[in-house]
């Protein structure tokens, strides 16, 4: 059986915010050329994502947030939300796509399909709050995966964990205070969007590193301060934020982190899935612009995902 799912969908590619802009849909195509030409693509299921219902989106969002995107899903060229988030005429389905397969990971999952799965998609999430799409997001892919294993699939207990260089804001908006959520990140501060520090919810578990952060100092975190409290919460399965904006040739941010640490810490959270969440890991792409740096990264996550 092959262990690892990989979600994708080429509606992902046609989300365009515009020339130069760093969320590009390149970021997908150096993936899948960075896989072929490393040999590995032959290890995973692949599946098409879905678009996600009106009531997946509606367990993280209010429908009026759901019916302003849509509302501004142009015809024709590119409108701005904000000025680092914008839409052309695929956005719209583009961003269900995104959505809907953190939702078709978790089934697989839980069906006993494949072990994990990894979801290579964008737009991204991870800042997207609970009634307002930024940071190049429009809904939280990962909080509707999330909140999708909790209520169709009746778990008690999930982790989110998140790497990217930027504070996971929206999924904290979303799921500040609620018990059956533990949240751990790591993020470089003072930093876009300039969260994350202030008086954390009690299941929020926030660790800002400094500019010029390494990987020696990342994996010491990970050790010390995430691992010990994930392995006191038991998580049933476990949610990452995939987000490479962290590697030291990524240009968007300021840390110093390496493909060996991706993969490193991606081993982290399989040994601890083994002991407490029957292997079940969903991991969605976020941040990463740096397309040599991001291909690289992505293939040692799988590397470790799949086992290979």
């Amino acid at each position: 059986m092959t262990s690892t799912a990989f979600i994708t969908h080429r509606d992902c590619q046609l989300h365009d915010m515009g020339s130069y802009h760093p969320e590009c849909p390149d970021r997908l195509t150096a993936i899948s050329d960075h896989m072929i030409a490393q040999g590995v693509d032959s290890y995973f299921a692949y599946h098409d994502a879905p678009l996600a219902s009106f009531q997946h989106l509606r367990r993280v969002h209010p429908a009026a947030h759901l019916e302003r995107v849509k509302r501004a899903s142009p015809e024709l060229g590119i409108v701005h939300l904000d000025p680092d988030t914008a839409m052309n005429p695929h956005t719209w389905k583009a961003a269900l796509r995104a959505a809907g397969a953190g939702v078709l990971a978790v089934d697989l999952v839980m069906a006993g399909e494949v072990q994990n799965a990894f979801c290579a998609v964008r737009p991204p999430g991870h800042h997207a709050e609970r009634e307002s799409a930024m940071g190049f997001c429009f809904f939280n892919n990962i909080a509707v995966a999330a909140a999708h294993a909790l209520e169709e699939h009746k778990l008690s207990r999930v982790a989110v964990v998140d790497f990217d260089v930027h504070h996971g804001n929206g999924t904290e908006d979303i799921f500040k205070g609620d018990q059956r959520v533990l949240m751990v990140s790591t993020f470089q501060h003072p930093f876009y969007p300039y969260s994350g520090t202030e008086k954390p919810a009690s299941n929020m578990l926030n660790v800002p590193l400094s500019r010029d952060t390494d990987g020696e100092e990342f994996r010491q975190v990970v050790s010390e301060l995430w691992m010990p409290r994930l392995r006191e919460f038991q998580p049933e399965m476990i949610f990452i934020s995939a987000g490479f904006d962290a590697h030291y040739e990524d240009e968007m941010g300021g840390l110093r982190l390496l493909e060996k640490d991706y993969a490193w810490v991606t081993g982290q959270l399989t040994e601890l899935a083994e002991e407490c969440a029957q292997k079940r890991i969903v991991s969605m792409l976020e941040g990463g612009y740096a397309l040599s740096a991001l291909a690289r990264s992505v293939v040692a996550h799988l590397r470790v995902l799949a086992d290979f």
